[in-house]
Parts: C-alpha cells; sequence; structure tokens
C-alpha cells in the first residue's frame, strides 16, 4: 500500500504529515473520474482494483465541501467526493527537478474543462463559505440548529456516556444487583449512580446537575435497560475505530479462545490479528460471540458478526486459530473446516500464544483427558494463590529426590514457572507426580493450622484427581505420544529460522506417529506397563474406570481387562487424534506460506541464498501489486543480500519490514504484510496486550459480574473514545430513549 500522494506536484507523505490520504473509489466509473482529473500518466493503465489497494490521494486535492469530520480523530470523504485541486504546473518552473510522477499534457479543450470545474468549484467554495456565516445548509449544519434544550441533553447524555467509560475500563460493575433489585430502590445505590452522585456533588458538571435538580424526587436515572444500551453504545464506538483501522490494512487472521461463561450462556472469544499502518503486527480483542446452538447456526452467526456488523471482508482473511477444550471442540473443528472450504486463503493454522502440545491435548474429546487438562489448570491456580504453596511443593521433592540433587533442581526450575502450559508439561507432570500428590495431602492435612479452609478444600480436590489410574495413564499415554510433537511444537514458537526447518521437519514427525498407530499394541504395551508401575509407586490400584463399569459391564456379562480398555479407549484415540489435528493444521497452503519465510534475509543466509519462492506464493498472487514481476523481483531480492558486505541479516519478517529499502520491492513488502497475518507467527511483546488483558479480566472477574460490554472497555483501556460520537450513536440506535429527551423516569 502506498504512504504517499499519488497525485503530480505533490509530496505529501502519510508519515511526515498530518494530512490523510484516501484510496481510489472501486466503483469503476467514479475511479475513472478521480483518474481523469489527476491528469497522471503513471495511473492510466492501472485497473480500479490496483488502484484501490495501492494508490492514495492527499485530502488536499478536494474542495471543503467534500470532507467530513467524522471525529477530532477520523476524517473521511463524502459519498461523490472528487478531487478537483490539483497543481500541473509547478514543475515547469523548475525543469531540471526529477519528476517521478508524469504529467499528461493537457489539450485545449481539456483545459477549458479544467477551468470550468476550477470555476465551479470556487462558486462551490463560495457557497460552502456563506453558509458557515449563518445561512442555512440542511447537510453541514445539523448540529448548530440545535435548540438549547437539545444541547443541555446532549451534555447530559455526554456525562452519563464519560462516567460509563470510566466505570468499564477499570473493571466495576454499574451494578451488583439483579435489574429488578437496583429499581426497586431496596439497597444501596449503584456504582453508577453514585459516582453520578460524586460528580455532581464535587460541582464539576452543571449538565448533569441541572438535570437532576429538574428531575422528580422518586426519579429513577438511567434505568437498567439504558445503562445497557449505553454500554453497548460505547463497546460499539471503540470497536469501530479499531476495525476501520483493520479496513484500511486490509489484510487480517480470525484468531478465537476457548469459550466462557457470560450471564450464563457460552460466549467465544474473538480477536484480529493484523498488521497496522505503522507495521506492528497486533492481535486484538473485538468482542464475544453468543456460542450456542447447532453448527449451521454457530457458522452463519459468525459470518454475520465479521461480515455485516464488523464490515470485514472474509476473502481478505489470511488465516484462522482456535483454542477449544471439552464439548466445544467438535463444534470448533467443524467451523474451521467450513471456514476453509469457502475461503481457501483464510489457512487454519496453530495459535502463536498457545504450545502445541496443550492445544493438541485439550482438543481431544475423552474423558480422562479433559480431567487432566482441567486438573493442570487447578495446579496452575492453586500455586498462584500463596507463595508458602510452592515452597511445600519444593520440599516434596527434595524427599522423593535426595539421590539425585541435579534432577530434584531442575525440577523446582520447572515448577517455578507456569509448567502446565509448557511445551514438556507432561514430562515435568509424571517426573513431579509423586511429590505433588505428597504436597496435596500433607496441605489437606493441615496439622499445624497453616491453610485456610478453601486451600485445604483445593488441596483434597485435586489430591483425588491425582489418585486416579485412569489420570496416571491418561497422563502417561499424552506424555508419550506428545514427545512426537514437542520439539516441533516449541521451534514452531522460537526464531524465524526455527519455524521454517520445523515446517520441513513436519513429515518426519507424522512418519513416527504413523508408526506408533501401526504397532499401536506393543506400543501401549510399553505405555500401559509405565502406568502401572507409577500407580504402584503411589499406591494407586489398576483399574477400568467405574462410570464406564456402570455403563457397560451389566450389558456385556464379562469382565473388561485394564490394559485392553486403555488400548481401545485411550491410546488409540489419542494417537489417531493427534495425526489427524497435525494434518489438519498444517496443510499444504499452510506449509507453502511458512517456506516462504525465506524471503527473510537471515533464513535465506543460512540456506546460502539458494532459495526459490516462486512456486510457493501462488495462493498469494492475487495480493501482489504486479505478480508478473514477482520473479525478476526475488532475483534482485536475494542478489542484494548476497553481496550487503558486514550488514546484520533481518532475523524475523518485523526486522525486514521496518527497512527502508524494502518499499523498493513491492511484492515483497506485500507478500510480508500478508505473511504476518498467520497466527503460527510469534508476536511481539506488545502486539499480544490485548490477549494478556483479556486473560487479567478472566481470573480478576468472578462469573456472576461479567459482562461483555465492560469486558471490551477494561481490555481496550487505552482505546481513544469520542464521546460526540458516542451520543450521536445513541440517539440514532435508541430514538425511542430520545422522543421526550428524558433519561430519568419517574417510578411507579
Amino acid at each position: 500500500m502506498s504512504n504517499f500522494c499519488a497525485a503530480p506536484n505533490c509530496t505529501t507523505r502519510s508519515n511526515e504529515s498530518a494530512s490523510p490520504l484516501f484510496r481510489f473509489p472501486s466503483d469503476t466509473e467514479r475511479c475513472k473520474q478521480w483518474v481523469d482529473n489527476c491528469h497522471c500518466k503513471d495511473l492510466e493503465d492501472k485497473t480500479p482494483d490496483q488502484l484501490n489497494r495501492h494508490y492514495r490521494l492527499c485530502v488536499n486535492h478536494f474542495e471543503p465541501s467534500m470532507i467530513c469530520k467524522a471525529s477530532p480523530y477520523r476524517t473521511k470523504l463524502k459519498d461523490n467526493a472528487t478531487p478537483t485541486i490539483f497543481d500541473l504546473t509547478s514543475h515547469l518552473n523548475n525543469p531540471q527537478c526529477r519528476q517521478r510522477k508524469r504529467i499528461k499534457e493537457l489539450s485545449k479543450a481539456e483545459a477549458g474543462q479544467m477551468k470550468e470545474r476550477k470555476k465551479d468549484s470556487a462558486d462551490q467554495s463560495k457557497t460552502n463559505t456563506n453558509f458557515a456565516e449563518g445561512q442555512d445548509d440542511p447537510e453541514t449544519n445539523d448540529t448548530t440548529q440545535l435548540t438549547s434544550k437539545e444541547k443541555e441533553h446532549r451534555e447530559y447524555l455526554k456525562s452519563l456516556f464519560e462516567v460509563i467509560v470510566v466505570l468499564g475500563k477499570q473493571n466495576i460493575p454499574l451494578n451488583r444487583h439483579t435489574k429488578e433489585v437496583q429499581e426497586s430502590k431496596c439497597l444501596t445505590p449503584s456504582n453508577f449512580k453514585a459516582l453520578l452522585e460524586y460528580r455532581m456533588n464535587a460541582g464539576g458538571d452543571e449538565a448533569l446537575r441541572k438535570r437532576f435538580e429538574m428531575s422528580a424526587m422518586n426519579a429513577v436515572c438511567c434505568t437498567f435497560t439504558q445503562q445497557m444500551q449505553m454500554m453497548e453504545v460505547c463497546e460499539s464506538c471503540i470497536r469501530e475505530e479499531l476495525l476501520r483501522e483493520v479496513r484500511e490494512v486490509r489484510f487480517f487472521s480470525l484468531v478465537t479462545d476457548d469459550v466462557v461463561e457470560i450471564s450464563g450462556e457460552s460466549h467465544l472469544p474473538m480477536f484480529l490479528r493484523f498488521l497496522d499502518q505503522a507495521n506492528c503486527l497486533r492481535e486484538d480483542f473485538v468482542g464475544f460471540l453468543l456460542f450456542e446452538g447447532e453448527d449451521e447456526t454457530l457458522m452463519e452467526r459468525l459470518l454475520t458478526e465479521v461480515t455485516k456488523k464488523w464490515g470485514l471482508n472474509m476473502d481478505y482473511c489470511r488465516g484462522q486459530a482456535h483454542f477449544s477444550s471439552g464439548v466445544h471442540s467438535s463444534k470448533i473443528k467443524t467451523i474451521a473446516t467450513k471456514l476453509t472450504e469457502m475461503y481457501p486463503t483464510a489457512v487454519y493454522t496453530p495459535r502463536s500464544t498457545c504450545a502445541l502440545n496443550a492445544s493438541l491435548a485439550s482438543g481431544v474429546a475423552l474423558t480422562g483427558v479433559q480431567i487432566v487438562m482441567s486438573t493442570f489448570k487447578k495446579i496452575e491456580s492453586f500455586f498462584n494463590e500463596a507463595s508458602s504453596l510452592q515452597l511445600e511443593l519444593e520440599n516434596a521433592i527434595s524427599i522423593f529426590y535426595q539421590g539425585n540433587e541435579e534432577k530434584a533442581n531442575d525440577l523446582k526450575e520447572a515448577c517455578r514457572t507456569n509448567w502446565t502450559v509448557r511445551h514438556d508439561a507432561f514430562e515435568v507432570a509424571v517426573d513431579v507426580l509423586e511429590s505433588l500428590l505428597l504436597c496435596m495431602d500433607s496441605v489437606h492435612d493441615n496439622e499445624d493450622l497453616r491453610w485456610s479452609d478453601q486451600v485445604t478444600n483445593d488441596a483434597l480436590e485435586i489430591s483425588e484427581a491425582l489418585a486416579d489410574f485412569e489420570f496416571v495413564a491418561t497422563l502417561v499415554v499424552l506424555k508419550n505420544t506428545l514427545s512426537f510433537t514437542r520439539a516441533f511444537g516449541k521451534n514452531l514458537q522460537g526464531p524465524t529460522m526455527d519455524v521454517y526447518f520445523a515446517a520441513n521437519s513436519l513429515t518426519a514427525v507424522l512418519h513416527s506417529l504413523n508408526e506408533v498407530s501401526d504397532n499401536i499394541d506393543v506400543y501401549h504395551e510399553f505405555w500401559f506397563e509405565e502406568a502401572v508401575n507409577l500407580a504402584a509407586a503411589l499406591e494407586i490400584p489398576v483399574k477400568v474406570p467405574r462410570l464406564y463399569l456402570r455403563k457397560y459391564h451389566a450389558e456385556s456379562g464379562t469382565e473388561i481387562q485394564p490394559e485392553s480398555y486403555f488400548k481401545e479407549h485411550l491410546t488409540a484415540p489419542v494417537v489417531s487424534h493427534v495425526i489427524n489435528e497435525l494434518n489438519d493444521l498444517f496443510s499444504e497452503n499452510h506449509l507453502n506460506a511458512l517456506r516462504c519465510l525465506t524471503l527473510v534475509p537471515a533464513v535465506m543466509g543460512q540456506l546460502k541464498f539458494n532459495t526459490s519462492e516462486e512456486n510457493n506464493v501462488e495462493m498469494y498472487r492475487n495480493d501482489l501489486p504486479n505478480a508478473d514481476t514477482l520473479p525478476t523481483e526475488l532475483h534482485c531480492w536475494r542478489v542484494k543480500w548476497k553481496h550487503r558486505g558486514k550488514v546484520t541479516l533481518p532475523s524475523t519478517v518485523h526486522e525486514t519490514l521496518q527497512l527502508a529499502e524494502v518499499k523498493f520491492f513491492p511484492n515483497v513488502l506485500a507478500f510480508l504484510r500478508v505473511l504476518c497475518n498467520l497466527p503460527v507467527l510469534s508476536l511481539d511483546v506488545d502486539g499480544d496486550a490485548s490477549r494478556k488483558r483479556f486473560q487479567m479480566y478472566l481470573e480478576n472477574t468472578p462469573d456472576k459480574h461479567r459482562s461483555k460490554s465492560l469486558a471490551f472497555l477494561n481490555i481496550h483501556y487505552n482505546a481513544r473514545h469520542d464521546l460526540d460520537v458516542m451520543v450521536d450513536s445513541y440517539i440514532k440506535m435508541y430514538p425511542e430513549n430520545e422522543s421526550h429527551e428524558q433519561v430519568c423516569q419517574p417510578v411507579d
């Protein structure tokens, strides 16, 4: 995308000027009119699609009447805006200057037409000036025609929105009671009302004070329903600013997190990953999607949300990544498959923010596996409560590894991290299981009365889960199965060089797993023996799960052997799931995209500059500004870095995009920008801020106090907001609330 104005004799650049740039229209007729007015030869042979994607005109070429100031942060053109102000003669005064943009010579007829257009523009400008001086303009002076009462009402609404935004960004619920209790006035005032009263009493808001003084004594100020409506408007306005950035850069990826419960309903957290105008890679939270209903309903709801409500074009989606667990896994998998079928360029990949092994295990819809994963979450939460609990675990490790101090120190170091989400989580869990069970039993016994009742109850719950053979057998099977993908997954989250080589090692990983599947009897025998030995050390009896016996033992009439049960219902399904999931996550399109990481100079250098990307970019050919020149451009790109001299090679896609000279390789630049959107590639530290705030919100907010809109405001704490836009949106969306210009309503 161009960052400078395409008009002749104009030097405006997006990074050096406050003048905004506007795309050429995608409409063929309007685009042709813009090109004709520019009189720039270089634009005449471009298609409307190319012009819309890669060329801009700055605001200086439009009459003031064509410009709308949507907010202090946003300037846009009217729907019928046409550029008419151009400098086509200044280059004649300096014939020796280098003119980058070729100017079309005007015929006498064209010169006459241009004079007429300038005259018409001058007349229009004069008309606009007259309107500005007080004459009636039905389109542009709506706000100046407001009555004093309407202005006061708008100021009052702005005060309400300001309070709601403050509460939302601080994650303070507007009200901690139910709707009925709040409006019955039986308890203390809501947080929202209390803050309004404080604002009035502080003497800083005359509009608010005046409205309350005029209200009846028994009035309810801003009903529960109206508060919810205003929160939704706040969320919508702030989201629109984010979506505008995404639409401007066009390409994005869709990323979802595990389903969460809000107000008794399941919701799917949704993120957008994109490279912004400053070449900063971001993954921003954009809202929750109601996750209730059948697969077809969920798919339709998701597409409606993304395309119609958010205004995004799914044809520009270049990746998708999902994390799911339990009963929701099958629905998420169905959505991912259908999205890939409908939009082949929306490549299905793992998430860079989650270890591959954790993602693979969470997607297994087996009771034993889900018990292991949920117990991991409980263990992580348990040891985060107090540092003294961590010391208790380290003491237990010292007891079990008295003769192996090196092993003990390694385990202690691992347990000081969030080991339950690491690539080697299952290996660590097997090694520390005996110490972990001893620690939980010790805390639960609480002989010295050091722990609270809540802590001892949590310890008992974890201890009961650990002391079950199904847990032990599942843990051992996961450890051994996922040992084949551990190094592979770790490389995917490593430096760009490691990601490239990981893509080329997938064949070997799948070969090993297929060998396990073909010889499942042999491998299961060894793994089951390991589980039995570990259970014996923990004094856990080897048995078939009780729930299975209740369901099927009476029907079969025969005794079920644990070894055959766990082979059929655990080992074989887990191995099969991992193989299928890897094949789905690493399709040929995905692997081809990762092979194009050779465009990064450091990877290119590691391969001795003997690379060939032409065959791997076919899927993205339409995303390139000039695909026909790609082979020549790639050759020049390799030659440039091969003969660089003593210069450190950029080692990441982000570093490469920051290079000043990359703009001279437009196809390479365009492809790198698209490649960044793949969710499998690691984010920068700042790019993951939205996800971290999302996790903090879930951890710090009880289920009963969670709110979709409050969550959005809190996660986007630093987002800019325009109170005037919020008021306008509220009045348009809920005109029934403004029919009497009353927000304070009497109670019957």
